[in-house]
């Protein structure tokens, strides 16, 4: 049984992660959120300690240092700009790290990390849960028995809906979440060239507050894709859940279904780190590459190959602001 620590219990993901930790058989002895609203816990861990104070988490964490009974595991759940900073602090506790994604939001911060990994010992495990997805396992190894010279012709569409409320928390700061390709979209760059082989040329067309459109040259396949956190571009079929959204891919003009099997991905992120066998820093590395080179990137328009999605027109931002 690992000793686990978890920062950033009060939001969307949490749940994913107290679940995992439990059905793998350990235990959370703490946790810290700066906002209080973390009733979940009382599912899974009810007798954890929380702080909303960091100072005070630590404190507690050192304690348990000096008792002979460490946090072995710090699961880290916070916005994305303080995923590298909490991560070097696990690493400084002498724990291991896992991180939700995006690891980091760029690429030096990969540096930073493995540098403090070489020091402590311990390591840092990122949550690239698609690659364990059956059907994308299956996918790559399609693509791994097909001629070495096949370049498969691949459109990217995913559209999930987000309230107002976005644009007023981190997640509508692109400084902080790191705009929505980061957000949204790095687990879908990540599995692309697990899958399809190393980057080769990328090239943005439209960006935006509710949207980024381009065009991905992997190893093996041309890469049209369409992110957008705007609810009025759903089709009728989209899915109806917590929230509503619509992911679709299509491989030669032909639907590849993955939409079903995501729920256990988590837990089989932590079996798979538990067991020595979770993806690392070097794995990690080159989604973030490419989701910080997007971010910066000029946007070419409507010229090239785009996805089709990219000429609908583009929204005015909700409060006025410029995308």
């Amino acid at each position: 049984m690992e000793n686990f620590a978890i920062i950033g219990l009060a939001g969307y993901i949490a749940p994913r992660h107290l679940r995992a930790i439990k059905e793998t058989g350990n235990t959370l002895l703490v946790a810290y959120d700066p906002f209080d609203s973390v009733g979940i816990i009382d599912s899974y861990f009810p007798q954890a300690r929380f702080f909303t104070e960091q100072e005070l988490f630590d404190r507690f964490n050192q304690s348990l240092r000096a008792t002979g009974s460490p946090i072995t595991y710090l699961t880290v759940c916070s916005p994305n700009y303080l995923h590298t900073p909490h991560a070097l602090y696990g690493l400084r506790l002498g724990a291991n790290v896992i991180c939700e994604k995006p690891l980091a939001l760029n690429p030096e911060d990969i540096d930073e990390l493995q540098e403090l990994e070489r020091l402590s010992g311990r390591s840092v495990y990122s949550i690239l849960q698609l690659r364990l997805h059956p059907a994308i396992k299956a996918l790559k190894e399609k693509v791994a028995a097909a001629p070495s010279d096949k370049v498969y012709d691949v459109d990217l569409t995913y559209i999930t809906s987000r309230g107002l409320w976005y644009y007023t928390s981190w997640k509508g700061d692109e400084r902080k979440s790191g705009g929505i390709a980061t957000n949204i979209g790095v687990h879908f760059y990540d599995m692309l060239s697990w899958v399809f082989g190393p980057l080769q040329q990328s090239i943005v067309h439209v960006a935006s507050h509710d949207r980024c459109a381009g065009f991905l040259q992997f190893k093996q396949a041309r890469v049209r894709y369409f992110l957008s956190i705007n609810g009025d571009l759903l089709p009728p079929n989209a899915v109806q859940g917590e929230k509503r959204s619509f992911r679709t891919l299509s491989i030669d003009g032909e639907a590849f279904e993955f939409s079903e099997g995501f729920t256990e991905l988590h837990n089989e992120s932590y079996r798979h780190i538990l067991s020595g066998e979770g993806f690392t820093l070097n794995d990690v590395r080159p989604c973030i590459e490419l989701v910080h080179s997007i971010r910066h990137a000029t946007p070419v328009g409507l010229v090239g190959d785009y996805h089709p999605l990219a000429t609908t027109p583009l929204a005015p931002h909700p409060y006025g602001w410029r995308s």
